[in-house]
């Protein structure tokens, strides 16, 4: 079961992100690219939808070192969330 968030338009179009492919993974720079918002914005919707369980995130597994970039966090709807989006 998830929390209720208060549907914001920034809330609002973040979810619509996600809900282009509810089963995706998404990271914080695609999702600034995709949404328009800057790290200052999204991250605090990514922290309360975490919170209240619309999505979840992980970390990616890798050496940075032979990746040649840092690891990701990555984020995906889950099932509760993304019939909450729905219903919006």
């Amino acid at each position: 079961m998830v929390e209720p968030v208060r549907a914001t338009p920034a809330v609002s179009r973040v979810l619509a992100v996600f809900l282009e492919d509810p089963a995706a993974d998404r990271y914080g720079l695609d999702l600034m690219r995709v949404s328009g918002y800057p790290s200052g914005t999204l991250y605090p919707i990514l922290a309360r939808l975490e919170r209240a369980g619309w999505i979840e995130a992980r970390w990616e597994r890798l050496d940075p070192a032979v990746a040649g970039r840092p690891a990701r966090k990555y984020y995906r709807l889950t099932p509760d969330g993304a019939e909450a989006a729905r219903r919006g």
